[in-house]
């Protein structure tokens, strides 16, 4: 595979990426081009929305392609475009043969929620401290264990009473994995939803890779009330569901939302305040984790 590398300004970086994508490249980036200078810029946007800006002032943008031709015949295309004025072609290299798939892997680790509750990608050892254990690989949908808000749900989980969890709900479960740890802990039914239909297949292939029984589907599944409910979303879609989801909650039961940053714990706690009485429970990397308890 080769790489074609240019440098545009802040306000031609959308036009050129997306004539990229329609050029066939095979993946295309944005960078800093002025990144480890005093120039560098930060730029960033709330997980999940998106980014301020297309770009930076001046942005470096990397094309991939599966040979050398594609990638010259696309830059010869784009030099040709009105937009394109005000860029630059930095070049184009041979990408340096890699096995991805072990690249891939090693980026990810086994992950310790407690010293002995751990998440365990397949090819990886069982740890010896692990007593407690979900095997996730990566893929499709959002949560491997690595996210400070999949970790902080998880060590909630992990340190309840034993017996407690009652029935459970994981409202937007994604990969499963809230719903899976759930289950290791004790929880004698669980509903576990999402509106992408992908993740319910994740979810319902990641829960029979670790030996537990849950129901998966979309969020028309959720029935009823429940001992303990958790969503692990962002702040402005918790917002909105903070009727639907505490309604769910039965009484005397939980309440555990995440996906919030610190700064958004006074508008989350508003939200709620007709229904319960959210507290942050805990804090990690700038995001928290609320609770309640419902009377």
């Amino acid at each position: 595979m080769h790489e074609l590398s240019l440098m545009c300004p802040e306000d031609r970086v959308e036009d050129v990426s997306d004539a990229l994508d329609a050029l066939d490249a095979l993946s295309v980036s944005v960078e800093d081009m002025d990144a480890q200078t005093e120039a560098e810029q930060a730029l960033f946007g709330e997980p999940g929305m998106p980014p301020p800006k297309d770009g930076w002032n001046r942005s470096r943008i990397v094309a991939l392609f599966p040979d050398e031709a594609s990638a010259r015949q696309a830059q010869d295309l784009l030099v040709l475009q009105d937009f394109f004025g005000g860029c630059q072609v930095l070049g184009i290299q041979e990408v340096e043969a890699q096995d991805w798939v072990r690249l891939t892997q090693s980026q990810f680790q086994p992950v310790d929620i407690t010293p002995e509750f751990w998440i365990v990608p397949t090819w990886h050892e069982m740890p010896e401290a692990a007593k407690v254990s979900i095997r996730l690989d990566p893929g499709l949908a959002f949560g491997t264990g690595t996210h400070p808000t999949t970790r902080m749900c998880l060590r909630w989980i992990a340190t309840q009473p034993a017996g407690s969890l009652g029935r459970t709900l994981d409202y937007g479960c994604g990969s499963g994995i809230l719903a899976i740890g759930a289950a290791k802990f004790g929880a004698p039914a669980i509903d576990a939803v999402d509106i992408d239909p992908d993740a319910v297949v994740s979810c319902e292939l990641n829960a029979q890779a670790n030996a537990v029984q849950l129901n998966a589907g979309l969020p028309d599944k959720a029935q009823g009330q429940y001992q303990t409910v958790l969503a692990n979303i962002l702040a402005t879609p918790l917002r909105m569901l903070a009727p639907l989801l505490c309604n769910h909650v039965q009484a005397g039961g939980h309440l555990v939302l995440a996906g919030i940053l610190e700064r958004q714990a006074d508008e989350l706690k508003q939200a709620y305040a007709p229904y319960v009485q959210l507290d942050v429970s805990d804090s990690e990397d700038g995001w928290i984790l609320m609770t309640a308890r419902k009377a």
